[in-house]
């Protein structure tokens, strides 16, 4: 008799105490939920034990990445329908231990361990084995190498011909990805004022691109620092193939480590988030002491919005052990004063959350486009990984449960308090 799919939603919905809203197609074929929506397909019992032992969202990643678990139909909605089961109910510890005592829950999850089994699965050699966040030189380092030194073709399939790694900059919807990337990178040359014989310090270069932008169209010298050996040979060959190796220099080096200041600019592109909280007034205080008087910075990160107890130490858990080791969220307000007090002006601060949803999109839909490709250049839980977790971003940055900004910042003349910023505001605009 098929009937897993039916006796696992009902001990699911036992469990949540609200119904399950995407259908299941169980590993007997049965299925069982709304015909018309999403289906999660449960290929196998190790899926389920999986949850057992780490509900929420860490539990399902392992699912995914492990191919124990798929949706077909469209993701964004079946992740969308899931979002109130997994993000809120997950933040809610409190919560989880109370309905762990009621017997009505218990019951349900007997009833799964009978269901699936009681030995819990090993995590999918994709994840990484979890550490405490010291932020050492050392730890940085192997923290970038995991999520950067995937391999530079993989990144081609993802971020496409810009090779940018941050998010882009709409000026209207019928622009490509590469143009809104392009834009995105003038719009901080433009905030940065650069001009023709200057100095830049591209703080996470990356595989080069700003580093390129910027020489190539103002002029500038530019030094770009980044821990992955694979986006340094990479960036080199651009460099060298747009005939900039005179203007741009690229290193594999900590920015703790730049001792050939001062610079007249400073941009940080996506590279802050992996600062962490206890070293982050240590970056602010490097970058300001890098920076000649009336130098600007650009910092371009993700924030999170303010929790209620901000001393309470918390991780994305799928971020943490698939995507980003060690990487830190903060919100806006938090970034601006460790800035303010390395020495920073905090001169303009500009959201662009909903273009990091679009970004995420036209990501998604090139890793699925060549999808084959990705498997091979990397592995299937490797792609799956990157899959998911593009998605649910989109899906979060569209719901505003997470934010990226740009601050720019200037270090002051020290005895007048000039900053050089013009009157009148945005003349970047």
């Amino acid at each position: 008799m098929q009937d897993a799919a039916l006796r696992l939603r009902s001990l699911v919905e036992q469990l949540l105490g609200a119904p399950l809203p995407v259908r299941i197609r169980a590993w007997d074929g049965s299925e069982a939920g709304p015909p018309a929506a999403p289906v999660l397909v449960v290929r196998n019992r190790r899926a389920v034990r999986r949850l057992l032992w780490k509900p929420g969202e860490l539990g399902l990643a392992r699912a995914w990445v492990a191919g124990d678990l798929a949706v077909e139909g469209d993701l964004y909605t079946a992740l969308g329908l899931m979002s109130g089961l997994l993000w809120e109910r997950g933040e809610d510890a409190r919560g989880t231990a109370q309905a762990l005592r009621d017997p009505e829950v218990r019951a349900a999850l007997r009833g799964l361990v009978k269901l699936a089994g009681p030995l819990p699965p090993a995590p999918p050699g994709e994840e990484v084995r979890r550490r405490r966040h010291l932020h050492t030189k050392r730890s940085d380092r192997r923290a970038i190498s995991h999520h950067y030194d995937v391999g530079n073709d993989f990144y081609e399939v993802v971020l496409g011909p810009s090779m940018v790694y941050s998010c882009a900059y709409w000026e209207s919807g019928e622009a490509t990805l590469e143009e809104a990337q392009r834009d995105k990178l003038d719009l901080i040359a433009r905030k940065l004022d650069l001009k023709a014989g200057q100095r830049l310090l591209d703080v996470g270069c990356g595989w080069g691109s700003m580093a390129i932008h910027a020489a190539r169209e103002y002029g500038v010298s530019v030094v770009g620092v980044t821990l992955s050996q694979e986006q340094a040979a990479y960036a080199r060959k651009r460099v060298a193939e747009e005939g900039l190796t005179d203007r741009v220099e690229i290193r594999v080096q900590d920015y703790r480590d730049v001792a050939d200041g001062p610079f007249d600019a400073i941009s940080s592109i996506g590279m802050a988030e992996h600062v962490g909280a206890e070293r982050y007034l240590e970056y602010a205080e490097v970058l300001h002491q890098l920076l000649r008087p009336g130098g600007r910075l650009l910092n371009h990160q993700i924030a999170r919005p303010p929790r209620r107890d901000e001393s309470a130490y918390s991780v994305d858990e799928f971020i943490d052990a698939y995507v980003f080791p060690d990487g830190e969220l903060a919100p806006v307000g938090t970034t601006v004063t460790q800035l303010e007090r390395a020495g920073f002006e905090v001169r303009d601060v500009e959201s662009i959350r909903e273009h990091y949803a679009l970004t995420l999109r036209h990501w998604v839909t090139n890793l699925e486009a060549q999808w084959g490709r990705a498997v091979r250049l990397t592995s299937p839980g490797r792609a799956r990984v990157w899959r998911l977790y593009m998605a649910a971003s989109a899906l979060a940055f569209e719901r505003n449960r997470i934010g990226v900004n740009q601050v720019l910042a200037v270090r002051t003349q020290e005895a007048s308090g000039a900053s050089g910023m013009p009157l009148r505001a945005r003349t970047w605009n």
